[in-house]
């Protein structure tokens, strides 16, 4: 019985002890959720925007790159976003900051269309 009473009682110590140790250490948390910035890519070639039209999120960067050997634009029709002239292997980017539906085209050839639905 005596045995017993000192095992519960060095317990009771040990248990103590651990509360008095975890009370003391700093409350720290790690922060699992990182801000990953979304990207997508459209390929301007043959005379045509690949895909024509991509569905991103808000926050979205989306970067055209221009892979004919003939210049291109990248025009909002709702005048959101405009590019220089792009010549082979330049690009140009836009951050969509809310949710839409942005058609787009290029004012050297009037018929090259795209779209981008943000969501």
């Amino acid at each position: 019985m005596r045995r017993c009473v000192r095992i519960a009682g060095l317990a009771a110590v040990v248990m103590a002890a651990m509360v008095l140790l975890l009370a003391g250490l700093p409350n720290v948390t790690a922060n699992t959720q990182q801000a990953v910035s979304a990207t997508a890519e459209v390929k301007v070639d043959n005379f045509s925007f690949g895909p024509g039209t991509l569905t991103v999120a808000v926050g979205t960067t989306v970067t055209w790159i221009n892979g004919d050997d003939i210049p291109h634009t990248v025009v909002s029709t709702d005048g959101v976003f405009k590019s220089k002239v792009l010549d082979t292997d330049e690009k140009f980017s836009y951050t969509f900051a809310k949710p839409g539906t942005f058609p787009y085209f290029c004012s050297i050839h009037p018929k090259m269309t795209g779209k981008v639905v943000v969501q």
